[in-house]
């Protein structure tokens, strides 16, 4: 799918075919007809037929199209990645363990001999 963003411009209209037509090509790369994409969907032939036209349909619907196509990597401009400030970022560099000292033993029971 490409990135929609250089034209803000683009209709909704415009855009909901662009998506119908990836969807369109994918199935017919994948050598699949519209009643069998939709069986696989579990959705009605019908509601494909829209989806491809560009036309409004669920997004719950578009997902499981995409699923069934393995094409849920368009969505990962949807992704939301957190971000660590710098400060952040070295302020929990500042609590990372730096060393470890040696386990310290208890000088009373240094030369005590083991009683069974």
């Amino acid at each position: 799918m490409s990135d929609f963003s250089y034209n803000a411009e683009m209709s909704d209209i415009a855009i909901l075919q662009e998506i119908g037509a990836f969807i369109k090509n994918k199935r017919i790369t994948q050598e699949l007809t519209q009643e069998e994409l939709a069986e696989r969907a579990s959705i009605s032939r019908s509601t494909l037929s829209l989806l491809e036209l560009g036309r409004n349909i669920a997004l719950a619907n578009l997902i499981k199209v995409l699923r069934v196509l393995d094409a849920l990597y368009v969505l990962e401009a949807f992704k939301v990645e957190q971000t660590i400030s710098p400060l952040q970022l070295a302020k929990a560099d500042a609590k990372k363990r730096r060393r470890v000292s040696s386990k310290r033993k208890n000088k009373n029971n240094k030369n005590q001999d083991i009683k069974w």
